[in-house]
């Protein structure tokens, strides 16, 4: 697959990719990532193996584009998904299930 990645022409293709993460250790993940085999890489550090450039050089939504395109899994910051809601109270879910309103009425 032919890509873009700091105004560079690459063409990658999947296997090229697992084939150049072979046996590279996984720096700490505090952004965007990517699973790549069994390991989750910092798209950053993905970036410049594949490459052969500075990090500084591109972006990380560009690799993560890269990657989703030839069907790596890729995962937002850590940080960046919403919390989940907060468990209803056992009186909140029996009215409910009795048809009466979810939330308690003020």
């Amino acid at each position: 697959m032919r890509c873009v990645i700091a105004r560079y022409p690459f063409d990658l293709t999947k296997q090229g990719v697992l084939d150049s993460m072979k046996g590279i250790t996984p720096l700490p993940v505090t952004g965007e990532s990517v699973t790549i085999g069994r390991r989750r890489y910092p798209v950053k550090q993905v970036g410049e193996v594949v490459t052969r450039q500075d990090s500084r050089d591109f972006s990380g939504a560009e690799v993560t584009r890269a990657m989703a395109r030839l069907g790596f899994t890729c995962h937002p910051a850590p940080g960046a998904e919403p919390a989940p809601e907060p468990a209803a109270t056992p009186v909140q879910t029996a009215s409910a299930m009795l048809g009466g309103p979810a939330q308690p009425q003020e």
